[in-house]
């Protein structure tokens, strides 16, 4: 019994020293502009990172009778799960996959804190939120610059009735610190 366990264990020990070094930047810290703020990504594997973001931030306002019509800045925390489908693909063609530099899909989950607010003649207090899937890319360049689009769908959760929504996440800034750990050009 004991020799099974410890055969399962160096198998697995196997497979999550496999993860890494591969393609992701271990760790990079950027300041956004779009939506003045910090984000830090962090690999989890070899095509996957956790994406983290403290900002003040775009969205639509999900208590409104139009809600894409309807946008805001509020504080917000935002948390993807990113995997970067194209990095083989990009690095095979010469092109350079610094700070990320690939097309994702990502499970991703906000929560927006605003301060109280009249919509539709109702008083709206509290957080809000959603928890979504969206499709991005992310460009970073020599010179710091970086920039990320992505855009799905999420479920919006808060003091009012929930329901499905499109979600836009854009960010444009500078890489301020970053642990490379990567193929890539």
């Amino acid at each position: 019994m004991q020799k099974n366990i410890l055969l399962v264990f160096l198998i697995c020990s196997i497979g999550v020293a496999a993860q890494f070094g591969k393609n992701c930047e271990l760790r990079q810290l950027k300041i956004n502009l779009f939506n003045p703020g910090v984000e830090y990504e962090m690999a989890l594997g070899v095509n996957s990172t956790l994406d983290f973001r403290v900002a003040w931030q775009a969205s639509i306002e999900p208590a409104s009778e139009n809600p894409i019509e309807d946008y805001d800045f509020f504080p917000a925390i935002t948390v993807q799960n990113r995997y970067y489908h194209n990095f083989n693909g990009r690095d095979r063609r010469g092109r350079q996959i610094y700070g990320n530099s690939g097309n994702y899909v990502a499970p991703s989950v906000a929560v927006f804190s605003p301060d109280a607010r009249v919509i539709n003649n109702q008083i709206i207090d509290g957080v809000h939120g959603y928890a979504g899937l969206v499709y991005g890319m992310q460009r970073s360049y020599n010179s710091g610059l970086s920039f990320s689009i992505d855009a799905g769908a999420g479920y919006y959760v808060g003091p009012f009735k929930g329901g499905i929504q499109p979600v836009v996440n854009l960010s444009i800034g500078w890489i301020v610190s970053e642990k490379r750990w990567c193929v890539g050009k």
